[in-house]
């Protein structure tokens, strides 16, 4: 096919009704830039013969080298078929647009996937035949369901059940047919998960609902009584039930084939089918309807070979028939594959791929037919046959939603989601919802990433036509002869004299040219980020101005710090993969690139045309979050501007990556595994920065934590329980007395879980006390200067609800339950950040510190009285102090300075004692005495903390890995070997491959996937996903001391104590003391080698 001219793909999108936004998505290695390939190739952009082969929309080098997609990116292209205009017109052609996005597979560039699924309006869902549901293929259907996209499946590899595990057509569909159970339920889970969280909502609606008409049918019955009949009671009581709980109908969620939105390929072979082609083709022979025929091709329905009548399972009397599925469908395609490459040859048999084209008729050229490969024949009778593109763009265009429909049904859910919905400006919802795209209508585009391109990439940069200027001759003449007489010169092998000079003349004058011209080359060719942006409403066109709201923009407070910026669009593309084309205005529904928004936008937000009543749509994005920390240094200090530089313009283009600076300095750069970071310090080096980087070993965070272990020291304190510091100020004047404990796992549970719902009390306690009531939305100035870490936002637990759930957590605890029992009206604060999973109690008499979850009026109530002289100073004085203190220590602590995790601190005395002479003077000391303070508190909490039994928690991937059994041992080896533990091992039913799942440290996990493709030859390759932090039940302080111990590992501790060695690490990669480490070895040997 000629390739497509790009003013037709333009032409095309004023035509909103033709135009489909699809996304690709998928496991990794489940074909998806394969099938890419495939559909790219029918707009003449790639050869048909190297579709699979190319990887055409991988255009990065080290995605062309690991063979996996990195980045999602997108692609236009045309289409045509020829439909009918009413059901008795007659057949015309019609065009239509498909703006196509290849997302990665990989676990570590997820972030990828909800960039691409924001965008789009249906989905292409792949799912390996072999493989089956894997664990990328639970997120991706997570995905659509979340983003409210219609997907359609494409069992893809079907190739594989023919040449690998060589299955037999009837096998195959049994195998198939399990394959979709499995993937339905996983949709199914989905459907019960929401239905079961309405039905809880609505059941609470129902008690209030009837509480409330019991409350005033007593009244009316105690008022009327006398006038009443009993069967007018009952009446009235009946006509007051609420209604039943609507049931919603998920028939349509499921894949089916007879629905048209499951599809079987073989990308690699270039083929595919969906149920309606055969039902199709069979219909004359048959002599059935196509409609009926496209409900009993796939099922229990068998073909009686004498009546030519479909027969359901109960009718066949025995008879061993085959399912019309495995006669008319499977059987034929095996057949292909039999003629073409199954003989013993495996050149195939020239007799059977003869009748298979007469029958099929089909000409194959000659060419083909004479070819010695065999590949070459299959892949030519299935492209005449079943040809690949046809089937999948054909049913998406028929199944999936076009964008005025699918904006109507996905946008009202979106936007009531989205960040201070109530305020959008209903001109503005409804103009999206309604998909107006008039220059009048106000236009709202999603910007869900930047895109870095070169310079010399953007179209008004590159050459028009074939034909040269005479400068441009000129100057492609100088940089040919330069380098032509540059390779002369290395290669000339004259005498020594000739060569030195040669060598000195390339030094005085061609040495430095060479410098200047590659500076040259790097100013003449710098990063510009493009905005990757789905417009939903209005026209945007370039020299539009629009504003730019942030991903914490709210319409309610739309003039809030920051405030918006007002930017000009100065440029707009057409995505066509690895080259853009240039836009002057793009309509709504359309995929586009936009340019002008570098420095305005981190990394997603939202474009308006109005700053009232607009809408956030990057308030609700999805993504991993960042785990693996670097330390990045340039190799030349002087180049240390270039690097930050660099990395500010990374973290604007990646999704997942995030770049901050720690207090020590350290430049650190966070990304989501392994495979990411070295991406990120590729793309650093050759791209952003263009210098050499040193990067050090990965940062892994770890959590310190206390429990009551069988076989601990005693009390440091004998006179007082566990835990307990009573600690002097350095002047004497203030005594503190603390008291550290394990806090219950239920609690330390339910703080984990609703940060975000802390996060948000706290900034309306912090507001009501400022007096800055600003109803339910979260003040977002007092959340950034109180240094509020950016918890997941949890809106769901109002201030009763989470104080109710967290008593209930406290009440699952059976041991000590005295010391809960009251425990939540003394809470003063939860750490660190003020969202962590501490608490700080105040347990003194008087009432020192502010409670957090007290109410307004009871805080007023219990709040201290005021002194009788304002001079003299009392323990409430040092509310802040304390509270701060406890951030302190809790933040980092006594173990590595790592954060620490369930821990109680109960406050249980403070007492002030100034001399009678500076009493007076009391409030002038005030400053010196809080340093003092603070210093105590957090010593007195770290000294608390080691008088349990301290533990360290490890950051723990969880790992999925398909091995077959070959190979099995050795994964179970590099698991073992790197303090993984085994979790489940099953094997999937009909392939010889099994599901290992299982739990490995992060630390231990770098070059962890690289080994397993090492050690099995490539036949396994794991997914690892953060699963959060895992106790490891060993003291970093044991020592042997008992007999018994001395005796088996003697006095050294043959044993090595892993997590001795895991806090050694980190101390030393601090700068922290680490006790026990020799710094000179062999004294007498330290010397110079030389000697």
């Amino acid at each position: 096919m000629p390739v497509v001219n790009p003013e037709k793909l333009v032409s095309l999108q004023q035509n909103s009704k033709d135009i489909r936004n699809i996304c690709i998505l998928a496991h990794v290695d489940h074909g998806k830039t394969s099938l890419t390939d495939a559909l790219i190739a029918t707009n003449g952009i790639i050869s048909p013969k190297l579709a699979g082969k190319i990887r055409y929309l991988d255009s990065r080098p080290d995605e062309q080298l690991r063979g996996i997609t990195m980045e999602s990116s997108a692609i236009s292209l045309y289409f045509s078929m020829r439909r009918k205009s009413s059901e008795d017109g007659a057949l015309e052609n019609k065009d239509y647009l498909i703006n196509l996005i290849d997302s990665p597979g990989h676990i570590d560039f997820s972030s990828e996937v909800s960039t691409a699924s924001r965008l789009c309006d249906g989905a292409l869902v792949l799912v390996d035949a072999v493989e089956g549901v894997c664990s990328q293929t639970v997120t991706v259907l997570r995905h659509t369901w979340t983003e409210h996209l219609k997907p359609m499946l494409v069992i893809n590899k079907i190739d594989r059940l023919v040449t690998e595990l060589k299955m037999a057509p009837g096998e195959a569909y049994v195998h198939l047919s399990k394959l979709l159970e499995q993937v339905n339920a996983v949709v199914g889970s989905f459907f019960q998960g929401e239905r079961m969280e309405e039905d809880l909502k609505w059941r609470e609606h129902v008690e209030e609902r009837v509480g409330v008409e019991a409350l005033k049918e007593q009244a009316r019955v105690e008022r009327d009584l006398s006038e009443l009949t009993d069967g007018e009671v009952e009446a009235n009581a009946e006509g007051s039930a609420p209604g039943e709980f609507k049931e919603k109908d998920d028939g349509d969620l499921y894949f089916a084939p007879e629905q048209n939105n499951v599809i079987f390929s073989s990308a690699i072979d270039g083929w595919a089918f969906t149920i309606k082609q055969f039902a199709a083709i069979y219909e004359k022979k048959l002599g059935m309807k196509r409609s009926a025929m496209e409900k009993v091709l796939w099922g229990d329905f068998y073909l009686d070979p004498k009546t030519k009548k479909v027969l359901g399972k109960k009718h066949l009397k025995g008879r061993n028939l085959k399912p019309m599925f495995v006669q008319l469908v499977l059987e034929p395609v095996w057949a292909v594959y039999e003629a073409t490459t199954g003989s013993r040859t495996g050149k195939g048999d020239p007799e059977k791929i003869e009748k298979i084209t007469n029958s099929l008729s089909i000409t194959l050229p000659p060419a083909v037919i004479r070819s010695k490969d065999p590949r070459n024949v299959l892949t030519t009778v299935f492209a005449a046959w079943l040809p690949l593109s046809t089937a999948v763009l054909v049913s998406a265009i028929e199944y999936l939603p076009s964008p005025p429909s699918s904006q109507a049904e996905r946008l009202p859910s979106i936007i009531d989601e989205s960040p201070g919905a109530s305020f959008v400006d209903p001109h503005v919802r409804s103009s999206m919802i309604g998909f107006q795209r008039s220059k009048e209508d106000p236009v709202v585009a999603y910007v869900s990433k930047m895109i870095a391109i070169r310079e010399s990439e953007l179209p008004e940069n590159k050459r028009k036509g074939g034909i040269l200027t005479a400068e441009e001759a000129r100057d492609l003449g100088r940089k040919r002869r330069a380098e032509i007489a540059r390779s002369q010169a290395a290669e000339r092998d004259e005498s020594t004299l000739r060569s030195m000079t040669g060598a000195f003349a390339s030094t005085g004058i061609t040495g430095v040219s060479s410098d200047d011209d590659s500076i040259k080359s790097e100013n003449e060719d710098p990063e510009h980020l493009i905005g990757f942006a789905r417009i939903y409403s209005g026209t945007l066109s370039v020299g539009d101005e629009v504003y730019v709201l942030p991903p914490k923009f709210s319409p309610a407070h739309p003039h809030m710090n920051p405030e918006p910026q007002k930017v000009m669009i100065t440029a707009l593309y057409l995505l066509m993969g690895r080259g853009l084309e240039p836009l002057t205005s793009v309509p709504a529904g359309v995929v586009f690139g936009v340019a002008g928004l570098e420095g305005h936008i981190l990394k997603s937000g939202t474009i308006c045309s109005q700053l009232s009543g607009s809408v956030n749509l990057a308030g609700i994005s999805i993504g991993s979050k960042p785990i693996v920390r670097v330390a990045l240094e340039p190799v030349n200090p002087s180049e240390l501007d270039k690097m930050i530089a660099g990395m500010k313009l990374l973290e604007q283009s990646d999704p997942c990556a995030l770049y901050e600076v720690l207090d020590n300095g350290e430049h650190v750069i966070l990304t989501a595994g392994e495979l990411h970071l070295e991406r990120c310090l590729k793309d650093l080096r050759e791209r952003f920065a263009k210098c050499e980087i040193q990067a050090s070993e990965p940062i892994v965070p770890y959590r310190e934590t206390i429990i009551s272990a069988s076989e601990m020291e005693p009390p440091k304190n004998k006179d007082l329980p566990r835990g307990t510091v009573s600690a002097v100020t350095i002047s004497k004047q203030i005594a503190i007395r603390t008291r550290v404990k394990p806090l219950p796992q239920p609690v330390i549970t339910f703080l984990e879980k609703h940060a975000g719902a802390i996060k948000r009390l706290y900034s309306e306690h912090k507001a009501a006390e400022e007096g800055k009531r600003l109803g339910n939305e979260t003040p977002q100035e007092v959340a950034e200067n109180d240094g509020i870490g950016d918890a997941d936002e949890d809106a769901g637990l109002s201030f009763v609800d989470f104080k109710a759930h967290l008593k209930l957590s406290f009440e699952k605890t059976k041991a000590e339950r005295e010391v809960w029992a009251n425990v939540i009206e003394k809470i003063a604060a939860f750490g660190p950040r003020r969202v962590g999973p501490n608490l700080l109690i105040d347990n003194t008499k008087q009432g020192a510190c502010n409670k957090f979850l007290r109410e307004s009026h009871q805080d007023a109530s219990s709040a201290p009285s005021a002194p009788a002289s304002a001079e003299n100073l009392t323990p409430h004085d040092f509310s802040d102090k304390i509270s701060y203190a406890f951030q302190l220590a809790t933040a980092q602590g006594p173990l590595c300075s790592e954060p620490i995790q369930g821990v109680a601190v109960f406050l249980e005395e403070i007492s002030i004692s100034l001399p009678t002479e500076e009493q007076i003077s009391a409030r002038d000391q005030l400053g010196r005495l809080t340093g003092e303070v603070i210093k105590t508190v957090r010593d007195s909490i770290r000294q608390g903390f080691l008088d349990w039994s301290p533990r360290l928690m490890l950051a723990m991937y969880s790992c999925e890995i398909q091995a077959s059994t070959e190979v099995l041992g050795r994964v179970y080896g590099v698991i073992t070997r790197r303090r993984g533990r085994i979790l489940s091992e099953s094997l999937k039913e009909g392939t010889p491959f099994f599901t290992i799942l299982s739990v490995l440290p992060v630390a231990e996990s770098f070059g962890f996937s690289e080994e397993i493709r090492t050690r099995t030859s490539g036949a396994a390759s794991p997914q690892l996903i953060f699963q959060g932090f895992e106790l490891l039940d060993e003291d970093p302080f044991w020592v042997p001391s008992t007999e018994e111990e001395l005796e088996d590992l003697g006095d050294t501790a043959d044993k090595e104590n892993v997590a001795k060695r895991y806090m050694d690490r980190v101390r030393a990669r601090k700068g922290l003391v680490v006790s026990g480490r020799k710094l000179v070895k062999d004294a007498e040997k330290q010397k110079t080698l030389k000697r």
